[in-house]
């Protein structure tokens, strides 16, 4: 079950991968749950990881440790966007 927070942290990450990799509005919009990232996405190499945790810990108002970041959490939009939605919560 997804947390009730889901909807508008999507549309934060969606923000926040739009404006961080220089996506278009229709790339960025066309992100779904099973949309692949780290190692599909041309534009979300390493370098790119950092400055959008670092973007979306300032919108959404987390806190990311490095020992939660993996491949996992960044494989998918909607991996990502689960993993933050769940810290808002905590």
């Amino acid at each position: 079950m997804l947390p009730e927070t889901y909807p508008q942290v999507a549309t934060t990450v969606r923000a926040v991968l739009r404006d961080t990799l220089g996506l278009s509005a229709t790339r960025a919009d066309a992100l779904d749950d099973d949309t692949p990232l780290f190692g599909a996405m041309p534009e979300m190499d390493s370098m790119a990881v950092a400055g959008v945790l670092t973007e979306i810990e300032d919108r959404l108002g987390i806190l990311i440790e490095d020992d939660e970041v993996d491949g996992e959490m960044l494989e998918t939009f909607g991996a990502l966007v689960t993993f933050c939605a769940a810290k808002t919560l905590s």
